[in-house]
């Protein structure tokens, strides 16, 4: 087993504050209303921000990147294929969280319709994880963790994939990482697995704490309640602008896909690169604007259970379990 505290990187390094995983003590599956709240970034202008980059970053070691990416190794294929390439624009981040949290009260195609709407700056990677302001916030509360991640998905594609697949290799070693009710653990070719949403449409966001699932468990420790998973956000057709139309992975290739297409940003076509969308986002001319009601903390609805509950209002009874 890995040394105890490799998984997740010295303390102030990488992973995102106190606050954003469930608490050790609370191992077990949260009650509906029991999941953490949502924790909402300072306002605006308060986030750490991005270093500047004057070359190419450095390049890490196998063990740097397996601690780089411990806090998302976890994520279902799709939202981690948008958080690597969101990575690469990290000095846009901060204002996409605040944007999302200010307007966490809205769903499915309102949502979208208000992102059009907004004219908003940020690259379409970026836009494509506004209906997942705990993530958002993860990555503008922890900006040097963010940017050192965008960079080595620029400058070592494959090797980050390959991190990806040993922390997931251990969590499965070790029990965590099994099929249930959110997501799907399928092999994806030898030393390769695949995590994929166990509801087509519901994309289910996991809390766990990197020190404990690529460890040893302890004897009589409880494996089952070490993952947690936050409410479902339904990701529709509305979305597909962004690149929701089939993200994911081809691991063996060492590809991103993002529509089903092989998404190739690198460090040195970073500054020209067009993104592979099957339904290309056209911004229109002019500033960014804003249409809609902003709400401040005290009336934020707890981030994405909210946009669950409405998106299921939405939809109606379409047959699917209650979540």
């Amino acid at each position: 087993p890995p040394p105890q505290g490799q998984y997740p990187p010295p303390q102030g390094q990488y992973p995102p504050p106190q606050g954003q995983y469930p608490p050790p003590q609370a191992q077990y599956p949260p009650q509906q209303g029991q999941y953490p709240p949502a924790q909402y970034p300072p306002s605006q202008g308060q986030y750490p921000p991005p270093q500047p980059t004057y070359g190419p970053p450095p390049v890490l070691a196998p063990a740097q990147l397996d601690q780089l990416v411990a806090p998302i190794a976890l994520y279902p294929d799709g939202l981690l294929a948008q958080v690597l390439t969101a990575s690469t624009y990290y000095n846009e981040i901060p204002d996409a969280a605040g944007w999302s949290n200010q307007h966490s009260y809205l769903t499915g195609p309102a949502l979208a319709q208000a992102v059009q709407a907004d004219n908003l700056p940020w690259d379409p990677s970026v836009l494509a994880l506004l209906p997942f302001p705990s993530v958002l916030n993860q990555l503008a509360n922890n900006m040097g963790w963010t940017q050192e991640l965008g960079n080595a998905v620029l400058a070592q594609r494959g090797d980050v994939m390959d991190a990806v697949q040993r922390m997931r290799q251990r969590a499965y070693d070790y029990g965590y990482l099994r099929s249930n009710q959110y997501v799907r653990v399928l092999p994806a070719g030898p030393g390769y697995i695949e995590i994929v949403s166990a509801q087509p449409d519901y994309y289910y966001v996991p809390y766990y704490d990197p020190l404990v699932v690529f460890a040893r468990p302890r004897p009589g420790f409880f494996i089952g309640g070490a993952i947690r998973f936050g409410p479902g956000i339904v990701i529709g057709g509305a979305f597909s602008r962004w690149g929701w139309a089939g993200p994911g992975f081809s691991w063996r290739e060492h590809a991103i896909l993002i529509d089903r297409h092989p998404w190739e940003r690198s460090w040195v076509n970073r500054g020209a690169y067009v993104h592979p969308y099957a339904v290309p986002y056209r911004r229109y001319e002019g500033p960014r604007v804003e249409h809609h009601e902003l709400r401040g903390p005290e009336h934020y609805d707890r981030g994405e259970r909210g946009r669950e509950e409405r998106g299921r209002e939405e939809r109606g009874r379409d047959g699917r379990p209650d979540r």
